[in-house]
């Protein structure tokens, strides 16, 4: 949220979270946007189940690996399974909500292998239905274009945008 100065507004001065804008990203992000969560759901992904095998894998603190498995699951993202009694064990699975996100996992995959590996990728994604190794590739569901940062457009613009670029061309006009 920002005020009239385009500053943002703190969380505590708003009573919530801080995305009162209507904006998909920033909702998507209060779920998943902190770095041990991404983590946790990327070894779900690979097929870790269990809190000692997320634990062991992440070398995450316990009480933070805690802490994010609680938010996915009040998410929706995964859900929580007993597989013993006593003491009582979970399995933590991802939800057909979690599983929508693999195309995340696969885009932030391939940004990572292009732009933060020096040789070779740690590992590779190999589609099961042709089994080769599958590159992430984003592109429009109309043509099949490829997508960048030039052939798409918001529609409709958010005000916040429209503000924006307002009150920076007033700041270009006045120098």
């Amino acid at each position: 949220m920002y005020d009239a100065e385009m500053a943002p507004i703190e969380p505590a001065e708003t009573g919530t979270n801080g995305y009162d804008i209507d904006c998909s990203v920033a909702r998507t992000l209060e779920h998943i946007g902190e770095r041990w969560t991404f983590m946790v759901l990327r070894d779900a992904f690979y097929g870790v189940r269990r809190f000692d095998d997320f634990q062991e894998s992440l070398g995450i603190a316990r009480n933070i690996l805690t802490k994010r498995l609680a938010k996915l699951v009040d998410a929706g993202i995964m859900r929580k399974e007993p597989y013993q009694e006593h003491p009582p064990r979970y399995e933590y699975r991802l939800t057909e909500k979690g599983r929508d996100l693999v195309p995340i996992l696969t885009s932030l995959l391939a940004w990572g292998d292009k732009w933060e590996t020096e040789n070779e990728p740690p590992v590779r994604l190999i589609h099961t239905t042709c089994d080769r190794v599958m590159h992430s590739r984003a592109v429009c569901s109309a043509c099949g274009e490829e997508i960048n940062a030039f052939n798409l457009r918001l529609d409709p613009v958010p005000q916040i945008v429209v503000e924006r670029v307002l009150k920076a061309k007033l700041v270009s006009q006045a120098t």
